[in-house]
């Protein structure tokens, strides 16, 4: 009896011993979480016949490490929760967030599953509840137009009514001018500028131009051959308190009941591309006695761009990085949690499949009900605790040594008694 206890023992740390070794080799692999072997009691006819390992248990409880990497592919998951991943209509969930674009544009983990996430419509808006492989077109991403420029700055209340009649080729003749960049529909820049020419008490004549020529608000109606060529586009007034009050003028589109709600609107046809029609809203606009200073000059609108990359946000979106500087909103990545994580079954290192054990999946966005949080640009790194592995080593070791040796007495005692009769 004592040399099947023994065997026994054996057997269980042997496994128990396996178990260890397979922490500390992945002590440094993205995703991994630490086993132990759990022991149990042996009884035959009533009697113990020693100990084995009854169920090897991973941690899921205690997190890896975050390890900071600033790849824009890398997640890192803090909290419960797995990446979904499926691949031939096999479905696994894994904690390893070092993911890589394939050939064909999905986002694969290191066994080349495909990341899971809700998926976007033609109109580029996500769809919750539809769940598929996160993919990013390779194609380019065309041209838009510009239609509108958000401008705000503040024009300088004690600025001196220049003597000049406007010309945009004399200084003296207006007080400030800024520039944007706005495109049309092939994707080409263009030049607007605006002057800014001080004609009275809290009042402000702006004139628009678009690559050195002049602007008219409908481009179907040129001005007449015998216009000055630089025509007045929109009057700006402004209260007392600084504070905009109105626009007037060739340009101006007004609200009646809402000065807020006038704006400009300008217009012209490049060769070749469709009319553009620009809007810029003066509202939030100021004079007061400060500098002149522009606080918002940003146009929509950009030129054609090629795919370039593609980056993750921590709430889970993935964007479509072009050359043109523009990005756009290609999915959102899913996450799964599980009622007993432990009743997972193993795939491989980091990978894990649903079992009757585990329950079925809740599946939602990162930071919702139980789910983890993300962390773009990082990947959570293995939980194994090397000193607390290393201290187990030595222990299963000893064990290992103690059931060898009572082995080996109980053969020493059965040869004692052979040789007695």
């Amino acid at each position: 009896m004592s040399m099947s206890i023994g065997l026994n023992g054996l057997r269980a740390t042997s496994e128990s011993l396996g178990v260890i070794s397979h922490n500390i080799a992945n002590v440094s692999t993205a995703g991994f979480k630490s086993a132990r072997a759990e022991f149990a009691a042996i009884y035959g006819g009533g009697q113990p016949s020693g100990v084995q390992v009854s169920n090897v248990t991973q941690n899921f409880e205690r997190d890896g490490d975050v390890v900071n990497t600033g790849r824009a592919l890398d997640l890192a998951i803090s909290g419960n929760g797995f990446f979904m991943t499926s691949l031939n209509g096999q479905t696994a969930f894994t904690r390893a967030g070092t993911f890589n674009r394939d050939a064909n544009n999905y986002i694969v983990g290191g066994n080349g599953m495909r990341l899971q996430g809700y998926a976007i419509d033609e109109a580029g808006q996500l769809q919750q509840g539809v769940i598929e492989d996160l993919r990013v077109d390779g194609g380019a991403l065309p041209a838009e137009a510009s239609t509108r420029v958000e401008f705000t700055a503040n024009l300088k209340a004690d600025a001196e009514i220049p003597e000049a009649n406007f010309a945009p080729d004399d200084a003296t003749s207006y007080n400030f001018s800024q520039s944007s960049e706005v495109f049309d529909s092939l994707g080409s820049r263009h030049v607007l500028t605006q002057y800014f020419v001080k004609t009275g008490s809290n009042e402000w004549q702006q004139h628009f131009y678009i690559n050195g020529e002049p602007l008219n608000k409908d481009p179907a109606s040129p001005p007449p051959p015998e216009a000055p060529k630089s025509l007045p586009g929109a009057t700006l007034a402004f209260g007392s308190d600084g504070k905009f009050t109105g626009v007037t003028g060739t340009n101006a589109v007004v609200d009646a009941d809402n000065a807020k709600l006038s704006k400009i609107e300008l217009a012209f046809s490049p060769e070749g591309a469709e009319p553009v029609k620009i809007t810029l809203t003066p509202a939030d606009m100021t004079q007061y006695a400060s500098e002149f200073s522009v606080s918002r000059n940003q146009p929509d609108g950009y030129t054609a761009g090629e795919l370039a990359g593609i980056r993750f946000e921590s709430n889970g979106d993935m964007y479509a990085v072009f050359t043109n500087g523009q990005e756009q909103i290609k999915g959102k990545v899913v996450m799964a949690a599980f009622a007993n994580p432990n009743g997972l079954r193993q795939g491989d290192n980091t990978s894990w499949h649903q079992s009757f054990a585990s329950g079925a999946p809740t599946l939602g966005e990162p930071g919702t009900g139980t789910l983890g949080s993300l962390t773009a640009g990082a990947y959570e790194g293995s939980n194994v605790e090397l000193t607390g592995e290393l201290v187990n080593l030595m222990t299963a070791q000893r064990n290992y040594q103690a059931n060898s040796k009572s082995i080996s007495a109980a053969d020493k005692m059965t040869q004692v008694l052979f040789n007695s009769f």
